[in-house]
């Protein structure tokens, strides 16, 4: 009697016993747990090591204003950790605290060193709040218009300009003052001075003492403002020419009319109002 063949290909496998599915379960959890173990230790042995212990600091950068002497000081005690636990973050604020250090780049260098890059500022002008805080409180801009402390007795030598302004305006009045700057050379003058308060009126002195003011209104009023009274000084101030022909010297000048401005020359009592050209 033939026999029936049976067909198995399509019956679903049988599935381990419980018990064979709870030991590998509990195999790889004693896998994982031994595998974190060890890399625990290897962690707490390499943030013992010597090896790796942070033996140099590479710093770069053009650096004028700072020495060793100055980070040593104000920077490395605030470091600590190895190659592994060195909080980069802190490092930079370490360094940036140090007198004239704008901008701090630090990266650790395999397996003991840090590499700190500084970038430092350049002094542009002496700033002066208007605030409370800020009175007797003199501070430096730097090339960017950025406000910073630093030791004045360092720029004692550079003959910096004077900037004035309320809070967060001292790039605004770096900028004017280039402007201005360019403008007032062909009067052989440099500006001492230049302040804006707090309702937008510009202020300006001289190195010979001369006091402008500028009013309120945009950089290009205010810069075509200047040019127009520089062009015509010379001509608005010629029949008021001493004995001898000379220009007399200029003490003043109020350049907020419209049509043109007043002016107060040393030893003529009057103020004139001269009409420029439109």
């Amino acid at each position: 009697m033939a026999t029936r063949s049976r067909n198995t290909s399509n019956r679903a496998p049988m599935a381990a016993p419980l018990d064979i599915r709870l030991t590998n379960a509990v195999a790889t959890l004693i896998f994982v747990l031994a595998a974190l173990a060890l890399l625990a230790a290897g962690v707490a042995w390499a943030s013992r090591a010597p090896l790796f212990t942070l033996r140099a600091i590479a710093l770069g950068g053009e650096l004028v204003r700072s020495n060793l002497v100055t980070l040593r000081a104000n920077a490395l005690p605030r470091l600590s950790g190895n190659f592994f636990s060195f909080d980069l973050e802190r490092g930079r604020a370490a360094f940036e605290s140090v007198p004239w250090v704008r901008q701090a780049v630090v990266r650790r260098v395999w397996p003991n060193r840090l590499a700190v890059t500084l970038e430092e500022h350049r002094a542009a002008a002496f700033w002066q709040g208007q605030s409370d805080k800020d009175v007797g409180n003199e501070r430096l801009v730097n090339t960017r218009g950025e406000v910073f402390e630093a030791n004045l007795g360092d720029v004692e030598d550079e003959d910096l300009i004077t900037l004035a302004g309320p809070a967060g305006s001292s790039a605004q009045v770096l900028a004017m003052h280039r402007r201005l700057a360019d403008t007032l050379a062909p009067l052989a003058a440099r500006i001492d001075l230049l302040k804006l308060s707090s309702r937008g009126s510009w202020h300006v002195e001289l190195d010979s003492g001369a006091k402008l003011e500028l009013g309120r209104g945009s950089e290009d009023e205010l810069v075509a403002r200047t040019a127009r009274f520089v062009r015509t000084f010379a001509q608005a101030t010629q029949r008021f020419a001493d004995a001898g022909g000379s220009l007399r010297p200029l003490l003043a000048a109020d350049l907020r009319h419209p049509d043109g401005y007043a002016l107060r020359l040393r030893g003529v009592s009057t103020s004139t109002n001269v009409a420029g050209p439109r």
